[in-house]
C-alpha cells in the first residue's frame, strides 16, 4: 500500500464524515437536539466549539486557519 492510497482513503473518510454531519446539522434543526438522542446536540457542539475558539484570541484564530487549510487541501 502506497502513500497515495492512504491519502485518497483518508480523503474519502472525511468526505464521508463531512457528509454525515452536513446531515445531522439539517435532521437536528429539523427534528430538535432534544428528539436526536442518537447523534446528540451537533449544533450546540459547534456553537461550543466557535466560541472556545473565539475565546481563545490570537491561538483559537491560527487554530481555525489551520482546520480550514487542512479541509481545503485534503
Amino acid at each position: 500500500m502506497n502513500f497515495e492510497t492512504v491519502r485518497k482513503t483518508i480523503g474519502s473518510i472525511t468526505e464521508l464524515g463531512m457528509a454525515l454531519l452536513a446531515l445531522a446539522i439539517v435532521a437536528s434543526l429539523l427534528v430538535g437536539p432534544t428528539n436526536m438522542s442518537f447523534l446528540g446536540d451537533v449544533v450546540g457542539n459547534i456553537t461550543n466549539l466557535v466560541k472556545s475558539l473565539g475565546s481563545a484570541g490570537l491561538a483559537g484564530l491560527i487554530s481555525l486557519g489551520v482546520v480550514l487549510w487542512l479541509i481545503q487541501n485534503k
